[in-house]
């Protein structure tokens, strides 16, 4: 009995001094020495006894799995600096990367039964220097050259001294007594005795003679030997020949699972520790290294032992959900418009029915005025004539109000009756019988529109009615109109008890005030046109001006520089040099400083075809309106243009494009024009607006047109060839001849006159500017009593009007000039005094690429040219402009619904085919699967985003030239674009992410894949802008193709590097990489810093790498602004 107790006693005091080692161990980690010793001096049990394991051994197994566990943790801090410096691109976190690979506090039995196998396990665990050493070789191995399994010689094993422990899967101890220090990183120590095989769970390479834990996720059984291949099983070392007693060990190495795949605990089983291996049961999925299996999702199919679950029904879900929703969204965006429409189109009717309704009121409220001021005036003379006892037979009539004479019955004849006052008296003449008659249909029958003529109880209204230019638009009457609604109610409340004194009160109180239109005459002198580079000009000597309230027609042949005139008014001219004087209201101002308040209409018709005749002339009216003029008011200013161009029965109609049919020719050129007459101009400059139109239709233009200019806008247009019943509705008529001379400059009615002077009369029943035109084209010979030649019909102007008349055109008048010279003069062109001297072919090329120099430096300068604002006109502001152009582009954006929904289509078919053939692989971290992915994702993405801007230049140039902001349309075109940002990294990944299943989150490859599909988006931008469609689709190709095997070369080019360090392609790909890598760690942990190596990529550049795909993004959009507000067209 006293022997048991004494036993247990010596046992506690043994386990109890051990523990005081292992606390002394980890806190002063100096107890090396002392340990081994007491561990060296226990009694060396022989292997293979009797198999009855006492509490003794046990407890000191444990012990001693603890001091290992615990010293192979500490090695991080030892190792911290070496790793921070030459891992720290694979390693993020030393700690929790080497904790989540040798942290065997979870299991630790493998490290007991070495114990219980080797006493002196403490002396054969690989210290720090030998940990250091191995690593070392490995990775130097494989930066420098093919990798292999042999170490470089060391102090235990080199051609001096091989023992059986430098053997692969064998291990040798430092012997008793031995001071082992851990924590040493230099110096190897000593193991060259007790040789004998690595224990299970461990793994001994060849070439040094210690042993190093397997890493969670391994599998490290003890290896048996195939008789048939000689080779160790599973490894692929083979035994030492000569040596009989040498047996099979454990494992040899652990590298990367190409190298040391045998290590890696399969696909289809986990580990929970490095000697034990599960298979994978059903419902759950075990990856390769797993220590673990993982619960499949429900819907996931998961057999026994499987690698992967299977989520392709999430994806098919999805896939079926997704094209679902476009089909829905493909067939219903247009009702859903066309029902938008409807009820706006309703909004706007009452509105303009409120504001008709409000300007009758107006004008019967007007009349009832005119009327008390008659009737006060009339008793102001009553009263003075009482009580004065004077008579007058006859009294002076007013100025200024037409009222009947005062004195008569008349005056009051038409007076309502009124409380507190009567009047008496016999009504003389039919005055006062029309005043009462009209008055009382005013009152009966409101919806008259008799009831607001302007004529009405008063005619002297005609009379002293503002002409031409002072009148007012109809619209601006409604401005006031609209503006008096609530105060005319509360008048027409008042009305039914309203006295005497209440009528002259509300005749004084309102004061009608309606502003006008600015007007701009533009007179021009000796201006000429010449062209940069060639001598040749443009126009020549022109001198005239166009006036507020007409009509300017400017006709003549082709070449005759017609448009170039009109662009030399509108200030649009570049490239050339122009010469002479434009004053602007008799002042030399740019005609800039007016911008705000001038039309320009194109000749080609740049309209919006995807909306409809309102939603274009809404837009522009809206961005071009004055700022303070309320919606109500610029409803019926396009309700006036609208119904002026006779546009009514096609207002909700789509104007329609080159692929969808809209409406018709003429109706699009009526729109056209339409754009510039909404925005109320006060020079509007059209150019062949009646090209293309039948008679019917050019006529109806030109009314519209003619009623303008009777509200004071000064109206300039080209015209080819016009009937005569149009030519005879134009004011002024400015006809150029060949090389922009005038031949005549003034009243259409006129022109005859003019021209019969010179002895040139118009045949019967001939068009008469059909005839003068074939004159200035040469195709009619003259037969003039004067001799006079169609070449000289521009001189005949100039000194008709007194002109100066250059020396080589009076020449050519005089007939000193010859045939050539005279020809030359035709054309407008003089050649410089130079021109016979011979230039060379270099000269020539220099002066050519010099005067392209020019001329784009004329452009980008007027571009960027900023003037004093003269127009008097606050346009909306950018946030303003801005919130117009979103509304008009998500329209837009609803009536292309098919393209988008078959953009969409496209990506998920790109994603089903990527993930089901360009699967993840764990070997590359899915660097394959992710290089497709960039690439599909970037040449898709980029495709859609050309037609942002490649489709809509002409629409750009135009409304930017008229005074739109360039960054509100610019801003506007990208949140709509970002709508697809959004979208269409989850439309791809949607199919390959389900069919690929990768390890890195969903969530993780959506914000890299968002981050790609912004840059390429702006790199799409900056293409569409500088280039032509064509070379724009082309780089759009071939820049993610190149640009990806740049960042993915495995040459040694520093060059090279440097290019692809610069690419969006490797940005993306190493954010994809590093999202994936970093889900793999313990055993993977050699697999993942092999891989990072090879590639050159960060673990820690995960946020740097979306970073800067974000700012190439904004950068490539930066460029693409540039582009847009610098190289536009000539």
């Amino acid at each position: 009995m006293r022997k048991e107790m004494k036993f247990e006693i010596i046992a506690l005091f043994s386990i109890s001094f051990l523990l005081l080692l292992l606390l002394r161990s980890v806190e002063a980690q100096e107890d090396s020495a002392a340990v081994d010793q007491e561990a060296n001096s226990e009694t060396d049990y022989e292997e293979g006894g009797d198999g009855v394991e006492s509490d003794f051994e046990k407890a000191t197994s444990n012990i001693l799995a603890d001091v290992v566990n615990d010293r192979i943790k500490n090695f991080t801090s030892v190792f911290k600096d070496d790793i921070q410096e030459n891992f720290g691109f694979c390693i993020a976190d030393a700690d929790a990367d080497w904790d989540g690979a040798f942290n065997f506090t979870n299991n630790s039995a493998f490290i007991s039964n070495c114990a219980k196998k080797s006493k002196d396990i403490l002396s054969r665990i690989c210290t720090a220097a030998e940990v250091k050493f191995y690593l070392d070789s490995y990775f130097g191995s494989r930066a420098s050259s093919k990798r292999t399994n042999y170490l470089k010689p060391n102090k235990n094993c080199n051609l001096s001294s091989w023992v059986s422990g430098c053997e692969p899967g064998w291990a040798c101890s430092a012997g008793m007594g031995t001071k082992v220090d851990y924590k040493e990183t230099k110096v190897m120590p000593t193991r060259t005795i007790r040789c004998r095989t690595c224990c299970e769970g461990f793994f001994c390479p060849h070439g040094i003679t210690c042993m190093i834990p397997c890493p969670l996720g391994a599998y490290c059984p003890l290896a048996k030997l195939n008789a048939s291949t000689g080779i160790c099983e599973p490894y692929h070392y083979q035994l030492p020949p000569g040596k009989i007693n040498h047996t099979c060990g454990g494992a040899d190495v652990w590298a990367d699972i190409m190298s040391s795949n045998e290590v890696f605990c399969s696909a289809g089983s986990y580990c929970p520790s490095t000697i034990l291996k599960n298979p994978c049961s059903s419902g759950y999925y075990c990856r390769t290294g797993s220590t673990s299996q993982q619960r499949c999702f429900q819907m996931a199919t998961c057999t026994p032992k499987s690698a992967n679950q299977n989520i392709t029904a999430y994806g098919v879900m999805l896939f079926a959900g997704i094209s679902f929703l476009l089909i829905i969204f493909y067939n219903c965006s247009d009702q859903v418009l066309s029902t938008r429409e409807r009820r706006q189109a309703k909004s706007r009717e009452k509105a303009v029915q409120s504001v008709r309704e409000t300007a009758q009121a107006r004008e019967k409220w007007k009349s009832a005025k005119d009327i008390a001021k008659k009737h006060a005036v009339e008793l102001q003379t009553q009263f003075s004539r009482t009580f004065s006892r004077r008579k007058s037979t006859k009294h002076p009539e007013l100025k200024g109000f037409g009222q009947p004479k005062p004195g008569t019955d008349a005056a009051l004849g038409a007076m309502p009756p009124m409380g507190g006052s009567s009047s008496s008296g016999t009504s003389k003449g039919k005055k006062n019988n029309n005043l009462t008659k009209m008055l009382h249909e005013i009152e009966t029958d409101p919806d008259n529109q008799e009831g607001f003529n302007l004529e009405i109880g008063d005619k002297n209204i005609k009379k002293h009615a503002p002409k031409g230019k002072q009148l007012h638009t109809q619209s601006q009457i409604f401005k006031y109109a609209y503006g008096q609604i609530e105060k005319e109610k509360a008048l027409q409340e008042q009305n039914k008890n309203l006295t005497f004194s209440g009528v002259i009160s509300m005749a004084n109180d309102i004061d009608i005030e309606i502003r006008k239109r600015p007007m701009i005459e533009v007179a021009f002198k000796d201006l000429t046109i010449t062209l940069k580079g060639k001598n040749r000009h443009l126009m020549r000597c022109v001198t005239g001006k166009i006036m507020p309230g007409k009509v300017s027609a400017v006709m003549g042949p082709s070449g005759a520089g017609k448009t170039t005139f009109l662009s030399a008014l509108a200030g649009k001219v570049t490239g050339c040099t122009m010469t002479g004087m434009i004053l602007i209201n008799g002042q030399p101002e740019s005609i800039h400083s007016y911008k705000k308040i001038i039309g320009f209409v194109p000749q080609d018709d740049i309209v919006h075809g995807n909306l409809t005749v309102e939603e274009n002339l809404w837009f522009s009216a809206r961005c071009r309106l004055s700022a303070d003029l309320l919606k109500p008011e610029k409803v019926l200013v396009v309700e006036r243009v609208i119904e002026s161009l006779g546009l009514q029965a096609v207002r909700d109609s789509l104007v329609g494009t080159v692929e969808k049919r809209g409406i018709s020719g003429g109706q699009r050129k009526r729109v056209n024009v339409g754009l510039e007459m909404v925005m109320e101009p006060s020079l509007l400059i059209l150019d062949e607006p009646t090209s293309g139109l039948d008679s019917s239709s050019s006529q109806l233009l030109l009314k519209a047109l003619r009623r303008e200019a009777l509200e004071g806008v000064n109206i300039c247009m080209v015209v080819h060839q016009p009937s005569y019943t149009l030519f005879t509705m134009f004011d002024e008529l400015i006809l150029l001849a060949k090389g922009g001379l005038t031949v005549y400059h003034g009243p259409v009615k006129k022109l005859e006159e003019y021209f019969a002077t010179l002895g040139i009369k118009v045949p019967d029943r001939v068009n008469p500017p059909d005839y003068f035109i074939d004159i200035l084209e040469g195709m009619v010979k003259l037969n003039t009593s004067t001799g006079i030649t169609y070449k000289q019909l521009p001189v005949r102007w100039m000194l008709h009007n007194g002109y100066p008349v250059p020396m080589d055109m009076l020449q050519s008048i005089e007939g000193m000039s010859t045939s050539a010279a005279g020809e030359n003069s035709s054309r407008g062109g003089t050649d410089s005094p130079d021109s016979g001297n011979s230039v060379s072919f270099v000269g020539e090329f220099l002066q050519d690429v010099k005067h392209i120099v020019e001329r784009k430096k004329d452009h980008i300068q007027l571009n960027f040219l900023k003037s004093s604002d003269l127009s008097n006109r606050k346009t909306p502001s950018v946030s303003q402009q801005y919130k117009y152009f979103l509304g008009r582009l998500g329209k837009q954006r609803l009536r292309e619904a098919r393209t988008q929904a078959v953009d969409y289509l496209i990506l998920l078919l790109a994603g089903i085919c990527l993930g089901t053939l360009a699967k993840v692989s764990d070997e590359s971290f899915g660097s394959l699967g992710y290089t497709y992915t960039v690439i599909a994702v970037s040449l898709l993405c980029k495709i859609t985003a050309l037609r942002s801007f490649s489709l809509d230049k002409l629409h750009y140039w135009r409304e930017s030239s008229s005074g739109m902001s360039s960054l509100a349309y610019f801003l506007a075109k990208d949140t709509i674009d970002l709508f697809n940002a959004v979208i269409k990294p989850m439309v791809y990944l949607s199919m390959f992410y389900f069919f690929n299943n990768p390890r890195s989150s969903i969530t993780d490859n959506y914000i890299v894949l968002f981050c790609l599909v912004y840059c390429v988006t702006g790199i799409a931008y900056a293409l569409a802008i500088f280039l032509e469609p064509g070379p724009a689709q082309l780089w759009s190709v071939l820049l993610p193709v190149v640009m990806m095997l740049v960042a993915t070369h495995n040459d040694n080019n520093e060059v090279v590097d440097s290019i692809g360090d610069l690419c969006y392609t490797k940005w993306a790909l190493e954010a994809f990489v590093i999202a994936n890598a970093k889900r793999y760690s313990g055993v993977w942990l050699i697999t993942r810093c092999g891989s990072l190596m090879q590639s050159n990529y960060d673990l820690k550049n995960w946020y740097k790498c979306l970073i800067c795909l974000i700012v190439s993004g904004v950068i490539s959009r930066v460029s693409a602004f540039f582009c847009m507000v610098t190289f536009q067209k000539k």
